[in-house]
């Protein structure tokens, strides 16, 4: 056939760790034979080296091109994939033929290169496909289910099989027979499939500060919080250099392996499900499995400690508490609570009342007063997002909502490829008692175009609309309500005038 004939095709490779026959080089030489024979020209490759298939979020390579088939920006007009396990090991079957279903939509036929039958949709064909895509999951399904029960066997020996030593411990590979080889630094990992790892004490000096946690708990009788503030304050770091925090000390007095027990099983997340906590009756303890680092008289003493603070407290016992911390300071917060050595942490709280505000309801203190700034902080945030939907919907040709998760804030990005953020504006009073509005810019949304929004004097509704240009704003900046600063930007009546707003804006900016 000739050149000019063929027909545009995109290939996409994925491979996990399973078999050497599925290396992307073994796939992309089977695909190659199969576009040459039925007039096929690979001309885009779309690849997901050491990827499960049981889940899309990890899969970029297949994202790509569910994305650009989807934005009808393709050079190609078909798909070739190796076999049906390569497309993925979905769970859900209607997974899988929801994302074939798309390039079908599309026009853009999926083959499966390595298989007997024809994605042609002839009933005994999809019969087929359904099979083998039943096979597929259910070949992740039994692997995991082998891997876990393997997993297990070995932690019931006592040897370590996944996750961080933990503070004050470190990793040891052992033979078979549990003789010494080599400790293993961070980020190292063992080479011998025979081999073993089991924890052995870490470092003096980080020994040294766990024996000091326990000895602060029992002899010297610190809260948890209290004991991460007096390891910071000697300028004694966690792992990686990180300050210490309450549930770090907490950790090293309640785990098991700290006494030489491994524990394995408290959690499970099998095929990438939601991570559930295990029942204890189900957790794996080897005892005796490596050298302790505290004796278990002074664990148990601990474990005693800890208990009487927080587990054993009823609610009532709990509120008592939080109400000696109200009398004696005439005002609540989590830096209180925290300071109170005879009171649990602020963690406590959230987890048996679901949050700090509904347990200080309980004792009283829940005026609207007392939470003024904490319920405008919330408003806020909600009126900023209501801001950016609404705009949004208002013009979806023009307009997408651009969110990185994590810290980053929710921004908006126009056709051109310019980032819009959105700041809401609250009112305050100077120090003469003079209202204010405050502007917080974010460091890193210096460089955008701002919707400035911002509130009435009584901090409920929005008062005026401003765009400007925020670069030359570092820091907080309280500004009148007629300050020369609004004169930079473009005043909006309402936010359908934002398009026209942006247009004059650029237009007052060259």
């Amino acid at each position: 056939m000739a050149a000019d004939q063929l027909i545009p095709a995109a290939q996409y490779l994925r491979m996990s760790t399973e078999h050497q026959q599925y290396s992307l080089q073994n796939q992309a030489a089977a695909i190659q034979r199969y576009a040459e024979f039925n007039g096929f020209e690979v001309v885009r490759t779309y690849a997901d080296p050491a990827r499960s298939g049981v889940v899309l979020k990890r899969r970029q390579g297949l994202q790509q091109l569910l994305t650009d088939v989807i934005g009808g920006q393709t050079m190609f007009r078909a798909i070739l994939v190796y076999d049906v396990s390569r497309w993925g090991r979905f769970q859900d079957t209607d997974e899988s033929a929801h994302y074939e279903f798309l390039c079908k939509s599309a026009k853009i036929p999926v083959h499966y290169c390595g298989e007997t039958f024809a994605n042609d949709g002839a009933l005994p064909n999809m019969i087929m496909k359904s099979l083998k895509r039943m096979m597929a999951g259910e070949y992740s399904r039994e692997l995991g289910s082998k891997v876990s029960a393997g997993l297990r066997r070995l932690a019931t020996l006592g040897f370590k099989v996944g996750g961080k030593p933990g503070y004050g411990l470190r990793r040891m590979i052992v033979a078979p027979n549990r003789l010494p080889k080599h400790r293993l630094n961070r980020g190292e990992a063992k080479s011998l499939t025979t081999d073993r790892v089991i924890l052995v004490p870490g470092p003096a000096h980080e020994v040294k500060v766990v024996r000091d946690i326990y000895r602060m708990l029992i002899y010297d009788g610190y809260s948890v919080c209290r004991i991460a503030r007096e390891l910071n304050r000697r300028g004694i770091r966690f792992r990686s250099g990180a300050m210490w925090r309450s549930s770090a000390v907490y950790g090293i007095l309640t785990q098991q392996k700290y006494v030489g027990t491994y524990e394995f099983g408290r959690t499970s997340s099998r095929l990438y499900t939601p991570l559930i906590r295990l029942p204890k009756s189900d957790w794996i303890l080897a005892r005796r499995a490596f050298e302790p680092v505290i004796d278990y008289p002074t664990f148990a003493q601990a474990q005693q400690i800890v208990y009487q603070r927080t587990i054993n407290k009823s609610k009532e016992e709990l509120l008592i508490g939080l109400k000696g911390v109200l009398d004696r300071c005439g005002t609540l917060s989590a830096a209180l609570i925290t300071a109170e050595p005879n009171i649990p942490s602020p963690t406590t709280y959230r987890n048996r009342f679901g949050s700090l505000r509904k347990a200080y309801e309980l004792i009283g203190y829940g005026r609207s007063g007392d939470f003024g700034p904490t319920e405008l902080r919330r408003r806020t945030q909600a009126l900023r997002d209501e801001v950016i939907d609404k705009l949004a919907e208002m013009f979806p040709q023009h307009l997408s909502i651009v969110y990185r998760g994590g810290k980053w804030r929710r921004q908006l990005r126009l056709q051109t490829g310019e980032l819009v953020s959105v700041l809401i504006m609250r009112r305050v009073y100077s120090k003469l008692g003079a209202i204010r509005w405050l502007l917080k810019p974010v460091q890193r949304e210096r460089n955008n175009i701002t919707l400035l929004a911002r509130y009435d004097p009584e901090n409920r509704s929005l008062m005026d609309l401003h765009l400007v240009r925020n670069g030359d704003r570092r820091g907080r900046v309280y500004l009148r309500e007629t300050d020369d600063w609004f004169d930079r930007g473009v005043r909006l009546a309402s936010l359908s005038d934002f398009l026209a707003a942006i247009k004059t804006l650029g237009e007052k900016t060259h």
